[in-house]
């Protein structure tokens, strides 16, 4: 049984902070845009909203990245969990069960654990001219004060 080896470790605990080969790199405030057209027959109301949050993390970058497939993995997710978020809410039934299992797995497959990213190299950064254009000081606006008879 071959193994892929541990997986790479955080940015913070390697000796050289240099770029890692093969790392992408993800914006710490997500994914502009809209979510893509859902792919499947129909939609649930907690799948939208499922869907839609996905589709505005930092690991939808790398999702969009990779088409239509991508597309459709992350809609079955989306379908998985809110089976298994049903089925926890009552009475838990054979298929949340199943949903609970299977939307683990996916979980790991679209990065979405920390363990999950480490192993895909994904890493999320935030965006260092954004950050600094917020750091750097704001022009003073200066008031008149006029006289009052």
């Amino acid at each position: 049984m071959g193994g892929m080896g541990p997986p790479p470790k955080p940015a913070d605990q390697r000796r050289r902070r240099n770029a890692v080969p093969g790392t992408t790199y993800l914006p710490a405030e997500g994914r502009q845009g809209d979510a893509p057209e859902w792919p499947l027959a129909s939609m649930t109301s907690a799948e939208e909203v499922a869907w839609r949050d996905l589709w505005a993390t930092p690991q939808a970058e790398a999702w969009a990245q990779l088409g239509i497939g991508a597309v459709r993995v992350v809609a079955r997710y989306c379908r998985l969990v809110c089976t298994a978020e049903a089925s926890m809410a009552g009475k838990p039934t054979v298929a949340g069960v199943q949903a609970i299992g299977e939307a683990r797995q996916l979980e790991d497959r679209l990065g979405l654990t920390p363990m999950a990213m480490l192993r895909l190299r994904w890493e999320v950064v935030a965006d260092e001219l954004a950050a600094a254009r917020s750091d750097a000081p704001q022009p003073v606006t200066q008031r008149r004060i006029r006289a009052v008879e």
